[in-house]
């Protein structure tokens, strides 16, 4: 299934770079998002390299993931696509 990355999850003061907001395709509701908690995710930057991480929870009522990635992801990985297996 692919997603695409959407933001950095943030606050007011702090931005959590290891935590990213994904937008998977044909999501739409809360509850459809809460069956792929768990799922793994990879980023591919365009030089190759695989960031991996996992799907934390459900972020909202739209269908939006929390993801957290075992390393931060850089600036340049908002609007980019991801995998979620």
């Amino acid at each position: 299934m692919k997603g695409k990355v959407i933001q950095f999850r943030r606050g007011r003061h702090v931005v959590h770079e290891k935590h990213m907001l994904v937008e998977a395709d044909g999501v739409d509701s809360r509850e459809k998002a809460e069956k792929l908690v768990g799922k793994s995710v990879t980023w591919k930057s365009p030089a190759g390299k695989v960031i991996s991480g996992k799907v934390a929870a459900p972020h909202g009522k739209k269908g939006v993931l929390r993801t957290i990635f075992e390393k931060g992801l850089p600036g340049q990985a908002v609007t980019t696509e991801v995998e979620i297996k």
